[in-house]
């Protein structure tokens, strides 16, 4: 552990705990570690815990009235030293077409960027990207690890439909859009691979702490592999993370 934390109310029955406000693999394994010791702990009082860039938001089952003691008592448990706080990050391999039927911003990018189209698509699918928290939708990672000769900004007026599994850049982040959904990132192409299933027993197959590596498949290869998720005899590929 060893960061710093502030801690403040967060409606009637929420505890938020703030780090330094950067997006950072050091404070991303210390939010890990603090929010798998309350796990760990069950208790029953504590309904959810929401992991973001930066911060920890405890969700309790009812009003917080003792604010200062359940401060104390968070704080006691983020000094804890005694629980197995190993992690078990995979590598998952996820192809991704770069084909401008799908990359529909490839070329504002590269007005923008001055970079060429084989460029943006070298540079984004040579990085391995570190899943920081999964929000905004269900499947949705929040990845950080992108080049920041791709850092670009949103998209000023976003699409009201943008197709699932469009992988796409905003701003100094990268991610791939679980279902179909308005959005305002700026869309360099597409992955055939469920991100979000409501029928598996694990919906989203990613958690924090994973990494996600693209893999650049053409046409071809995504009709083909798409087929394969639908009939459900794909499996995505994933090896275990060694630092």
């Amino acid at each position: 552990m060893g960061h710093k934390t502030t801690y403040k109310p967060y409606g009637d029955s929420a505890i938020l705990i703030d780090w330094n406000a950067e997006i950072s693999i050091s404070i991303s394994n210390d939010i890990l570690g603090f929010h798998k010791k309350i796990k760990g702990l069950k208790d029953t009082n504590i309904v959810d815990v929401i992991i973001g860039y930066s911060s920890l938001t405890i969700i309790f089952k009812k009003r917080v009235t003792e604010y200062f003691k359940e401060v104390k008592n968070l704080k006691e448990i983020y000094n804890l030293k005694d629980i197995n706080l190993k992690q078990t990050p995979f590598i998952w391999q996820i192809p991704v077409c770069y084909d401008f039927e799908f990359g529909k911003d490839l070329q504002e990018i590269s007005n923008v960027t001055n970079l060429e189209i084989s460029e943006i698509i070298n540079l984004h699918s040579e990085k391995l990207y570190r899943v920081y928290f999964i929000g905004f939708l269900p499947g949705f990672c929040y990845l950080g690890g992108l080049n920041k000769r791709l850092f670009v900004e949103r998209k000023p007026n976003p699409r009201l439909h943008v197709a699932k599994g469009s992988v796409a850049i905003g701003g100094t982040q990268t991610g791939v859009y679980p279902v179909e959904s308005a959005g305002g990132w700026n869309i360099i192409g597409k992955t055939p691979v469920d991100f979000f299933n409501i029928h598996l027993e694990h919906p989203c197959f990613a958690k924090a702490g994973d990494f996600i590596k693209f893999i650049t498949i053409d046409k071809d290869e995504f009709f083909q592999i798409e087929k394969e998720v639908k009939d459900t005899s794909y499996e995505i590929s994933k090896v275990l993370y060694n630092a």
